[in-house]
């Protein structure tokens, strides 16, 4: 059985929207690097146990609302199982670089839902800098 692994929050105002969910839930979004992400561990240990972990997203990359994404073995085999119960593929798969798989689809009802492979094999990790000589 699959379960929701991650989720993502649109926010207009990252720092009021982090005070927010600082103050009711405990969780502590920091920025990911220079990119505007900014992750919430939601269980005792990120990637570790209960508690699907979750992000603040700028508004213009979820317009539609909260994103949930559903952890899968096998992301190729998911999307054909998504097209066969009617559901339609919106953004095709893509590498998180280092981390894994994600795809965007509609259900049957139009909703916007997430699927999300693991593989820490996933391409386009930055490259390290070369030493100096």
């Amino acid at each position: 059985m699959s379960r929701v692994v991650h989720f993502e929050i649109p926010v207009d105002d990252p720092d009021r929207a982090g005070d927010f969910y600082r103050a009711v839930f405990g969780w502590d979004p920091q920025r990911w690097g220079p990119v505007e992400y900014w992750p919430l561990a939601t269980g005792e240990q990120p990637g570790v146990g209960t508690g699907a972990e979750g992000a603040l997203t700028p508004r213009r990359e979820a317009p539609e609302g909260v994103l949930v994404y559903v952890g899968v073995d096998d992301i190729d085999a998911a999307v054909d199982r998504v097209t066969a119960a009617g559901g339609t593929v919106v953004a095709e798969k893509m590498p998180i670089p280092s981390v894994g798989w994600s795809v965007h689809l509609r259900d049957t009802e139009g909703n916007l839902v997430g699927l999300f492979q693991s593989d820490e094999g996933a391409p386009g990790a930055v490259a390290e800098p070369e030493e100096e000589r």
